[in-house]
């Protein structure tokens, strides 16, 4: 089961930050929440943390 992160992301394309919804992954010891804009339909990344 993968946890889910809502909250800000930044969106590249747009310059702007969104509101979206991401799945959790971990990637070396880090937390990242990866999404998609609502707006452009782009990939967004947000860092959370150490795990």
């Amino acid at each position: 089961m993968s946890e889910i992160y809502t909250g800000e992301f930044y969106c590249v394309k747009c310059k702007q930050k969104r509101e979206a919804t991401g799945n959790v992954e971990i990637t070396n010891s880090r937390r990242m929440a990866k999404g998609t804009c609502p707006v452009c339909g782009t990939r967004v990344n947000r860092i959370l943390g150490k795990a």
